[in-house]
């Protein structure tokens, strides 16, 4: 008889196991935005848990997961599964929308006090978490910047040329004063994403942009910090020209819509 009762009582019990650990006040949020990147999400996993064990934080972590064509979320839950990690969770979808909708789907499941996002290529060390989650306390947003005097930076020329390009246009047109708005680590107090992701358009390339530029116009308190950045990737032409046309659309939003303005 134990035999025929014991499958449907583990049932229960990892029924109730999975309530207790989703019950279980979170403080930190980590969202890993990922798209086809198979080959190396479980060591960006791995490598921000072993960050966030480290502090004693309360912490989760949610891969989204933004339609990747490879196996890329297979991956993902397949370590999770194997590694029974009760702070990972992985969601996704179907068809590819980009890193704008991907984040907005990790916000709109984030529990935790504090939202961390970083991208899953991992070009930014996440051992800077920390920091930036520490800097929210006395700051609604802490911003990743390449080019902080203090951050040791890694990328190609040409890529160097066109970063600088973009955020004096950037500067120009939206009025923001940070050095960099593209690097991939930012973080913020959940209340600032809850008010402000309703008011989001962009959903590729200057997501980056819309998001500090709107949490800029709306009076936000934020810092830029320091971090090592790796980039060996290059942008295409086609991304280039989409970035531009964001961008201006963004400016427009900001200073002739008034898009972005909260009350």
């Amino acid at each position: 008889m134990w035999a025929q009762c014991a499958p449907a009582i583990q049932a229960i019990a990892q029924e109730v196991e999975e309530t207790i650990v989703l019950g279980r006040d979170v403080e930190v949020t980590v969202i890993l935005c990922a798209y086809n990147e198979e080959g190396i999400i479980n060591d960006a996993i791995e490598r921000v848990d072993d960050v966030m064990m480290e502090t004693k934080w309360s912490y989760e972590i949610i891969v989204v997961d933004d339609g990747s064509a490879d196996g890329t979320k297979q991956k993902a839950v397949a370590y999770m599964n194997d590694k029974h990690n009760e702070h990972l969770r992985v969601i996704g979808y179907e068809t590819n929308k980009g890193k704008g909708n991907a984040v907005r789907v990790g916000v709109g499941e984030a529990r935790g006090s504090y939202v961390v996002m970083i991208d899953s290529d991992l070009d930014v060390d996440p051992r800077a978490i920390p920091s930036f989650v520490e800097a929210l306390k006395t700051n609604d947003i802490a911003v990743a910047s390449k080019w902080h005097p203090h951050s040791q930076t890694s990328i190609p020329l040409k890529r160097r040329i066109l970063s600088v390009g973009f955020n004096v246009l950037s500067r120009l047109f939206t009025g923001i004063k940070l050095r960099d708005t593209q690097t991939g680590l930012k973080a913020f107090r959940k209340e600032v994403l809850d008010r402000m992701a309703p008011k989001f358009v962009v959903e590729r390339y200057a997501f980056d942009l819309e998001l500090i530029g709107a949490c800029n116009h709306a009076g936000y308190r934020i810092i830029d910090l320091p971090v090592s950045v790796n980039i060996d990737s290059m942008v295409s032409l086609k991304e280039i020209l989409r970035m531009t046309l964001d961008m201006f659309g963004i400016a427009y939003r900001l200073r002739a819509l008034k898009h972005y303005q909260c009350g």
